[in-house]
C-alpha cells in the first residue's frame, strides 16, 4: 500500500472529525447566512424528540426518521468535505489522494449514521456491545444534554482539540439508562453512588 494512501486515510479520517464538528456546531444547532434546513431537522426537531433523559432511545415510532440524516446529505457532504483532497490531487497529480479520501470520508459518514442510529435505537447488536461504542454513546447523551458539547458522534479528536469535550455532567440529572448507556453524572456523584 503506497505512503500516499496509508497517510491520506489517516488525514482524511482527522479531518472528517473537525469538518463533522464545524457542521454540527455551525450549522445544526443555528441558522447561518440564511441556510436554516439543517437547524431546522438536527437542533429543533432531532433535539425535541431525543433529549438526555428516557426519550434519548426512540419512544414513538413515528420518530425513527428523525434519527437519520436525509438520503442525499451523504453524497453531499462527502463531495464538499473532499474539496481539499481534490485540490492537492489535482495540484500533485496525485490522483489516489481525492479518490482515497472520498472512500474514506464516506465512510466515516456511513459510521456516523450507523453509531447515531445504534445510539437512538438499541437493540444490542454486536457494535452496541463494544468498548468504543459504550465510550461514545456517554459522548452523544452529553450532546443531548448539553448542545453546545460534544459535537462529534464518531472520532471526538475535535471536540478535544477545540475544547468542547465533556465527560461528565456538570450537575445531576435524570438520564437514560441501559446496558450500554455510561453514567454520566458528576464524577464526585459517580463516585459516592
Amino acid at each position: 500500500m503506497s505512503l500516499y494512501i496509508i497517510s491520506t486515510v489517516f488525514c482524511a479520517i482527522a479531518y472528517a472529525s473537525f469538518f463533522e464538528w464545524t457542521l454540527h456546531r455551525f450549522l445544526m444547532h443555528r441558522p447561518l447566512l440564511g441556510v436554516d434546513y439543517p437547524y431546522k431537522s438536527h437542533a429543533l426537531r432531532h433535539h425535541r424528540i431525543f433529549k438526555a433523559d428516557h426519550t434519548y432511545h426512540l419512544i414513538e415510532e413515528k420518530d425513527k426518521w428523525t434519527i437519520p440524516m436525509a438520503w442525499w446529505n451523504g453524497p453531499v457532504l462527502v463531495l464538499l468535505s473532499g474539496i481539499p483532497f481534490d485540490l492537492v490531487g489535482w495540484y500533485s497529480g496525485a490522483w489516489s489522494i481525492p479518490f482515497t479520501a472520498a472512500a474514506t470520508i464516506g465512510l466515516y459518514y456511513a459510521t456516523y449514521e450507523y453509531i447515531h442510529w445504534c445510539m437512538h435505537l438499541p437493540r444490542e447488536r454486536n457494535v452496541e456491545r463494544t468498548g468504543i461504542f459504550f465510550r461514545l454513546n456517554g459522548h452523544h447523551l452529553l450532546h443531548h444534554r448539553y448542545m453546545n458539547r460534544n459535537f462529534n458522534v464518531v472520532l471526538p479528536l475535535a471536540d478535544l482539540c477545540l475544547q468542547t469535550l465533556l465527560t461528565h455532567s456538570k450537575v445531576n440529572f435524570k438520564q437514560a439508562t441501559g446496558p450500554m448507556v455510561p453514567n454520566v453524572q458528576p464524577k464526585t456523584h459517580a463516585l459516592s453512588t
